[in-house]
């Protein structure tokens, strides 16, 4: 199964918009490791990505991605932007088809993964958002042949499994190195924003191959 370009913009609108209907949620994450805003810069880049999706003129799936880290890159604002502008701007080059398959989404997790962890300076196990993106790419690459929603579901499965595994680590980068030992026991609020991106892509991949049928 693949989807199209039509059917993922779709799916990356409903993602944006699961940031946006988050933004309590990471606010109040972020205000236990950080300053708080991590919620409303999220939110103010996603829901830019939302609308511009809708007016977008999209060739290929790269289109789409690249669409979506763009508008992020723009408004949100501080490292979050860059990092998660970077996430969905990096695979945009390797996707140049019409379709997304389970190899394309592999790919695409591969290569946000390798590109927001040169931006953003950080390394496994530092309690960024690379805890639940990293094991996300890795899933999916171990996935690819079971089909496209398998593969989503492998990754969106681990990147949870990583934002969880955040609570017992200790910020040693970001806003929240400061805190040391005091940042234990929560979840890093940029592994939680991609657990959301990543379900939120899953459940809208196997919704399609539902409508495919």
């Amino acid at each position: 199964m693949a989807v199209t370009v039509e059917q993922l913009r779709e799916i990356l609108s409903a993602a944006c918009q699961a940031i946006v209907d988050a933004k309590e949620e990471l606010g109040e994450a972020d205000r236990a490791t950080g300053d708080g805003d991590h919620g409303t810069g999220m939110s103010r880049g996603f829901g830019a990505g939302l609308d511009a999706l809708r007016d977008a003129e999209l060739a290929t799936v790269g289109d789409v991605f690249k669409t979506v880290g763009t508008a992020v890159l723009n408004t949100s604002g501080g490292a979050s932007g860059a990092v998660f502008g970077t996430m969905f701007r990096a695979p945009a080059k390797a996707l140049s088809g019409d379709t997304l398959d389970d190899a394309g989404y592999a790919d695409a997790l591969e290569v946000a993964a390798e590109k927001v962890e040169a931006r953003g300076k950080a390394s496994p196990g530092q309690k960024t958002m690379l805890d639940a993106l990293i094991p996300a790419a890795e899933a999916a690459r171990a996935a690819v042949g079971q089909g496209l929603p398998a593969t989503a579901r492998a990754a969106a499965d681990a990147a949870e499994q990583g934002s969880e595994a955040t609570k017992d680590m200790i910020a040693k980068v970001g806003k929240a190195k400061s805190l040391g030992e005091r940042s234990l026991g929560h979840r890093d609020p940029g592994s939680i924003s991609v657990t959301i991106l990543l379900t939120t892509i899953a459940d809208g991949i196997e919704k399609a191959e539902g409508g495919n049928a």
